[in-house]
């Protein structure tokens, strides 16, 4: 393996059942960090968890739901109790829903409240809610801790259909600058916040809007791989190095920073 730049870090990885987290938390354990994955699938966080420690990792199941405070807290009792402390977090936990898209025959003045409004707790509330019960532990247990949330490039371009993520993901921009900055100027540099801004990765979540059943790009994927100059998705691992890079203490004097790991897509003008 490369140097264990995260050796002795404890980090917990919320949504760390799903796509992303998957790369996540391998990737973490694989750099040396004690890893906390935590998620609402039982069977898969142990799975994931025992699978690590088997190739010589470190890592601990943690069955929560990032929108219940007292599941939190039980979780966060399992990582004091079992590594006595906890130095990184990453919100990864978020997606969209169906009645969160909206369709193009749907009248936009009809909106699915509901809908949008689930999506946006998931992203945002379960981000914030997470830092809330992790983040004032690492104030206490950790020695520069550094939290990660998970933006997206929805929040720098209109993109059609998928208003509830693209709200959500636009308040983590700027709920990830507002609490860098109380951070930075209540605790200087005990404790900091940024955000990864990934491009298009293939997930549960968005699947069936850019792949066929054949696996083959929908019309809207097409349109997204000719916008993104590598002229193809992102492959979730490839989110890691600016994860590790967060979490090290190679990055102690970065806050408040969205990195954007995206195959060059925002920066394509389409000429």
């Amino acid at each position: 393996m490369e140097h264990k730049k995260l050796k002795g870090k404890v980090v917990v990885v919320t949504g760390g059942t799903g796509v992303l987290g998957d790369a996540f938390t391998k990737s973490l354990a694989e750099a040396g960090a004690d890893v906390g994955i935590l998620g609402r699938n039982t069977v898969v966080a142990v799975q994931r968890a025992e699978a690590i420690n088997r190739a010589g990792g470190s890592a601990v199941a943690l069955t929560a739901d990032v929108l219940n405070e007292e599941d939190l807290r039980k979780a966060a009792d399992i990582m004091i109790d079992r590594f006595g402390k906890i130095d990184g977090l990453v919100n990864a936990a978020g997606g969209n829903t169906p009645d969160g898209v909206v369709q193009p025959s749907q009248d936009i003045f009809d909106l699915n409240m509901k809908g949008l409004r689930e999506v946006l707790d998931l992203n945002l509330f379960g981000t914030l809610l997470p830092t809330q019960v992790f983040g004032k532990i690492m104030l206490e247990t950790a020695s520069g801790g550094s939290i990660v949330n998970i933006s997206s490039v929805t929040a720098y371009r209109g993109l059609t259909r998928v208003l509830g993520y693209s709200l959500a993901k636009t308040a983590i921009e700027g709920y990830t600058r507002w609490f860098a900055v109380e951070l930075g100027k209540r605790y200087s540099d005990k404790l900091r916040m940024n955000a990864i801004v990934p491009g298009f990765f293939l997930t549960e979540q968005n699947r069936t809007l850019l792949t066929n059943e054949d696996g083959s790009p929908t019309s809207r994927g097409e349109a997204i791989i000719s916008k993104t100059p590598f002229g193809r998705y992102g492959q979730p691992d490839e989110l890691c190095g600016a994860l590790n890079w967060l979490l090290s203490n190679e990055s102690v004097f970065v806050n408040g920073t969205s990195v954007v790991v995206d195959g060059g897509f925002l920066a394509y003008s389409g000429v």
